[in-house]
């Protein structure tokens, strides 16, 4: 018989230790300052000021030697600064994972898509009768014995073929992601910061690969006058810049990576708040602001064209809600055969996760 015993709850038991929620704090206050320590603890002196985060026994003083002993933070011995290590990159790409993964599990967002269950690598929750060639691994063995009892009886107990149950799987294809990040000026523009909540889904959706889909390959690229790769790494001290948006350039260095990787399924992720304004012709930047520019516009649906004859679809992630803006991103997505979302800044994290995990997923009959 099962016994359950029920004690008082000590709330003292469950609460983060001082460090702990200050560590929370700081990683967060790293993520908006783009890596910059000083700037980060200086954030923290005044929420301790204005919050009382700290009291006489622990301070951030404390707090920063606690940080260095435990590896999160170093100091440059030629000029004394204080710098992010390793471990703290790290725990910024976990701590954005888990804050954007756990907004996902419990969000209402619908998923509408009907998904069919196969032969695969993934477990899922359904259950079916046993059939020939199903794998060993396969058995639900808990509910083949329930099924065994109910069928036989306890006093001649056996297991014939029809009282296994086996588990449903689902099977992930090997994927190859470019992320494109624009990180024009328009990004913190109007009083809004759409680059921070751009680094978090970056951070976590290289956290999600690296630790959940290993033979997934993810690229990250950057793009703003021109475009260039930047390493996991480097995710943390993204700025903003005095960039017009060529996304042009970002198209063409996205399939260059793509062309190279080995894995069928290929993809492109864009993450932009606004139209594209620029061009590299030879070394010349042509741009323009005002409104769509044609001669900008040409190029960059013809790109849309060529990944969509390289079967690399792009899924547009668009930050605005202007109504022009919103018919450019149809033509682009119509012209690529591919997908959009215009999303708020604080759903880009959702549905970024939504829309990899079903990319993800190969279903067989």
């Amino acid at each position: 018989m099962r016994e359950i015993w029920f004690t008082r709850y000590d709330p003292s038991e469950h609460e983060k230790s001082p460090f702990e929620r200050l560590k929370d704090i700081f990683m967060q206050l790293l993520t908006y300052t783009s890596g910059d320590v000083a700037e980060a603890l200086s954030w923290l002196t005044e929420l301790d000021k204005q919050f009382g985060l700290t009291n006489e026994e622990y301070g951030i003083g404390d707090f920063i030697e606690e940080m260095k002993q435990k590896g999160y933070l170093d100091e440059e011995t030629r000029t004394g600064q204080i710098v992010i290590t390793a471990r703290s990159e790290q725990e910024i790409r976990r701590s954005a994972l888990e804050e954007i993964f756990g907004k996902l599990k419990k969000s209402a967002i619908g998923n509408h898509d009907t998904f069919i269950s196969g032969m695969g690598d993934e477990i899922n929750a359904d259950t079916r009768p046993y059939q020939f060639g199903d794998t060993i691994e396969q058995i639900d063995f808990t509910a083949s014995i329930r099924n065994a009892q109910i069928n036989h009886g306890l006093d001649s107990f056996r297991m014939q073929a029809d009282d296994l149950e086996v588990r449903e799987t689902d099977y992930k294809t090997q994927t190859s992601t470019v992320l494109m990040i624009d990180i024009s000026h328009s990004m913190i523009l109007y009083g809004e910061d759409r680059i921070t909540p751009a680094k978090k889904v970056a951070m976590a959706l290289s956290e999600l690969i690296i630790t959940k889909y290993p033979k997934d390959t993810l690229d990250i690229i950057v793009f703003g006058n021109d475009a260039w790769r930047i390493e996991i790494k480097d995710i943390p001290y993204l700025q903003v810049g005095p960039y017009h948006t060529n996304t042009v350039a970002g198209l063409e260095l996205a399939m260059e990576i793509l062309r190279r990787r080995k894995n069928p399924n290929k993809q492109i992720f864009m993450l932009t708040d606004g139209k594209p304004t620029c061009l590299k012709i030879g070394n010349r930047y042509y741009k323009n602001s005002f409104g769509l520019d044609r001669k900008i516009v040409v190029r960059t649906l013809n790109l849309a064209a060529q990944c969509r004859k390289l079967k690399i679809p792009i899924t547009t992630f668009m930050l605005a809600s202007d109504p022009w803006l919103q018919a450019f991103v149809k033509d682009f997505t119509e012209t690529n055969q591919g997908k959009a979302f215009f999303s708020g800044i604080d759903k880009l994290g959702q549905l970024v996760f939504y829309d990899y995990e079903r990319n993800k997923r190969k279903y067989l009959r």
